[in-house]
């Protein structure tokens, strides 16, 4: 249902044809090669969007001169709007951008996206994932009258992605599609297909939903955002879903195990997983055993760090989202692939919150955690955090959540402790969002 709305909005895209239509010469041929990446059929090319997004804020590619343009950008604040109501509503295909990777037409593209295992990196699919959905963002808020846009639009949350084929082919052509769905007052909820050429045709392989947030261009308050208006009755659909998702967010967060005692469900899950590790030779509640074909998840365990250099700079002088989701995805398969004993394939990545920005030069601690099982599936979380060895202070900036499977069953996770068991619980719910309904 997603791609073909794609499909109704692309003819409709002239803003992405005019503004957009820069890519390289694209050759026709084998299977993995498109037909609308042919030699003289200009696309807009994955590798143009950062670039396109530098023009719209006014960002340097050089560290020195991309300081002082972003200082430069707190004059553009006189730019705002001081309502909604100052704004004129935008259609859903005022945001339609068609964007493409041509893995197949340009071979030289392919050692960039390309593992030991000759499949694709979804790292670098994630990158061009997050950078996409800020460029759809401000293709809503576009206003021709001014140079450089006044807002500073960032990701608030990578909602939902999920994943419609486990395999994406090195040698073939891939196609992004997306557009604006839901928009509030400073918030933006956009929509991203991704489907790969092979065999004649397209196929689906993802669909994504990200939530972006305004704000002004020192990046310090939020900013009021374009109107959306749905045109049709399934314009209409989306947009009411978009409320939906919002309103289910709000619940989730209010039902958080950091906020409320569990279920009693969830309760009677703990106490039975506790019963299980039970020792039967003693009466002691201190006195624990694995239970056969288990690990505790104290030893499913993972860990990472980053040194935050300028070059993984976002357009705000900050780290880019899209590192760090390809830094947590990247750590959260390796600690799939030891648990399960296997290579894993990723079946969904599900609430990805941003909370708070990674600023240059900061030490970035990534810790990975097996948080639950079932049959063939592993359900890890990546938490990320910012540390400062002067004040020895932690900050979390990032929480990841992953679900993986596997080509064979996995051994059962086995919470010792009651923060343990929390956990366990969050990695449930996550799981049964995903997978189960």
């Amino acid at each position: 249902m997603l791609s073909q709305r794609f499909l109704l909005l692309r003819s409709a895209a002239c803003f992405t044809r005019r503004s957009f239509c820069t890519g390289g010469a694209l050759k026709q041929g084998k299977q993995g090669k498109a037909p609308d990446m042919i030699e003289g059929n200009p696309q807009f090319h994955v590798s143009n969007v950062r670039n396109r997004l530098r023009e719209i804020v006014g960002a340097s590619t050089n560290w020195s001169d991309h300081q002082q343009a972003m200082a430069e950008r707190v004059s553009l604040s006189s730019m705002l709007a001081k309502s909604q109501n100052e704004l004129p509503a935008k259609r859903m295909k005022d945001s339609y951008l068609e964007v493409h990777l041509p893995l197949g037409s340009e071979p030289q593209l392919r050692e960039k996206y390309l593992t030991y295992h000759n499949t694709v990196r979804f790292g670098r699919i994630l990158e061009d994932l997050d950078s996409l959905a800020v460029l759809i963002s401000y293709s809503h808020t576009y206003n021709s009258e001014l140079k450089r846009s006044p807002l500073s639009i960032v990701t608030a949350l990578v909602d939902k992605i999920d994943m419609r084929q486990h395999v994406i082919y090195p040698d073939c052509d891939i196609k992004f599609t997306g557009h604006v769905t839901w928009v509030g007052k400073s918030s933006i909820e956009a929509k991203i297909h991704m489907s790969q050429y092979r065999d004649g045709a397209y196929a689906s392989v993802l669909d994504a939903t990200f939530v972006m947030v305004a704000r002004d261009p020192g990046n310090k308050r939020a900013a009021f955002v374009n109107p959306l208006k749905p045109e049709g009755p399934e314009e209409e659909r989306l947009f009411q879903e978009g409320e939906a998702n919002k309103s289910r967010r709000v619940e989730l967060s209010t039902a958080s195990l950091l906020k409320v005692a569990p279920t009693q469900e969830e309760r009677t899950v703990v106490h039975g997983l506790f019963l299980n590790t039970l020792d039967t030779n003693t009466v002691s509640f201190r006195s624990r055993v694995l239970p056969p074909n288990s690990v505790w998840m104290e030893d499913a365990k993972l860990k990472g760090l980053e040194i935050c250099h300028p070059q993984e700079r976002n357009i705000f002088n900050r780290i880019f989202g899209g590192f760090l989701m390809r830094k947590a995805y990247e750590l959260g398969w390796a600690n799939a692939c030891s648990y399960g004993g296997c290579r894993p394939s990723l079946v969904a990545v599900d609430d990805i919150l941003f909370q708070k920005p990674v600023e240059i030069g900061s030490l970035l601690m990534l810790s990975s955690q097996v948080c639950y099982t079932q049959g063939t599936y592993i359900q890890v979380r990546v938490h990320s955090e910012v540390f400062d060895p002067l004040t020895r202070q932690h900050n979390t900036t990032n929480i990841f959540h992953f679900t993986f499977t596997s080509d064979r069953d996995v051994p059962n996770i086995m919470p010792k402790t009651y923060g343990e068991s929390m956990l366990y619980l969050d990695g449930k719910r996550h799981f049964d969002q995903t997978v189960a309904c």
